[in-house]
């Protein structure tokens, strides 16, 4: 219960820092935000540890937590290296993956769907989420798997924010469909190829994506 109180937390703070309510630098008062959101400190620190892992908060000692927004090019490499890191998995997945876990995508893409139709962006992020994490178990290569899961929880609130994009669930949920086909066919290098495209930020979502945050900011 803590521990789904804490990510709670962490997402509605995430909201605050995305709408502008926090900007960059800004202090986050735990006082203040304990009484808030009617908790005592240990879920809120959970929850600041939790925001600190995607980089949105830096915790300085005897300080406190404050809000920080990457910059463009620190962002760009992370997306980067994730989404190479992705195609690794789809590639080495193209040759290991099981059929019960080609049911699990598939099941995870149904609900995808549902959330698309409802045009929800969180409930459709829960499968998503899910989505990616079955590839990265996939792989079969246990290293990768937690370098990748480590990475894609840094990146998870910017992750969240392009799929509210216009347009962008019904374009993710087409890469996802197509992921499938490929694993499905045993065609790793297929599988990597729109991974590498679904996860990278180039481009207009891009832009996007760094107008959102500056937005923000200010």
């Amino acid at each position: 219960m803590g521990q789904r109180r804490a990510d709670t937390i962490a997402e509605e703070l995430e909201e605050r820092i995305f709408d502008g309510t926090f900007s960059d630098g800004d202090r986050l008062d735990e006082v203040r935000l304990a009484q808030q959101f009617g908790v005592s400190r240990t879920p809120l620190r959970e929850a600041f540890q939790r925001l600190a892992l995607s980089g949105l908060v830096e915790l300085i000692p005897r300080r406190g937590a404050f809000v920080r927004q990457p910059g463009p090019v620190e962002l760009m490499e992370m997306f980067e290296v994730m989404a190479e890191l992705e195609a690794v998995c789809g590639r080495l997945a193209g040759k290991r993956i099981s059929d019960r876990a080609l049911a699990e995508l598939n099941d995870a893409n149904a609900k995808c769907q549902a959330a698309l139709a409802a045009q929800d962006s969180d409930a459709y992020y829960v499968e998503n989420e899910r989505f990616h994490h079955i590839l990265y178990r996939e792989s079969g290569n246990s290293f990768l798997q937690q370098e990748a899961c480590k990475l894609h929880k840094r990146l998870k609130p910017f992750r969240r924010q392009q799929l509210r994009f216009r347009g962008r669930l019904a374009q993710s949920m087409a890469e996802h469909e197509a992921v499938v086909q490929a694993l499905t066919h045993g065609d790793g290098e297929a599988a990597a190829a729109v991974l590498r495209e679904h996860v990278a930020v180039q481009g207009e979502k891009f832009h996007t994506l760094m107008a959102s945050l500056k937005s923000a900011a200010e």
